[in-house]
């Protein structure tokens, strides 16, 4: 997925449930997995993509571990089938389970 660039709502609807792995952190270097936990679609169009594709906004939410946690930022995530992808991601929540993070496309 690395040389897709532009990723839409239907690239992870199949993969919730499934672990993703964050190669670049920023807490110990070392990796650390997170559970796609849930994909939801909009219903607003969002931005032009590079070759004028159009998308639905999207978000993603991950479930990790409570330690580390990972600060607000963007990190490198690998799928065993989808690749390697850069993403943002902003914590929204934390509990005796692990804290969530949040990725949203627009």
């Amino acid at each position: 997925m690395a040389g897709l660039g532009w990723v839409t709502y239907d690239d992870f609807a199949t993969h919730v449930g499934e672990t993703f792995h964050v190669t670049q952190s920023a807490v110990s270097g070392s990796v650390l997995s997170l559970l796609l936990v849930d994909a939801a679609v909009g219903t607003e169009a969002g931005g032009p993509g590079p070759e004028g594709q159009e998308r639905l906004q999207f978000s993603l939410v991950f479930g990790g571990p409570a330690a580390p946690a990972l600060p607000q930022g963007s990190y490198a995530l690998a799928h065993e089938e989808l690749g390697e992808l850069e993403l943002f991601l902003v914590p929204i929540g934390a509990d005796a389970d692990g804290v969530r993070y949040e990725a949203a496309f627009a």
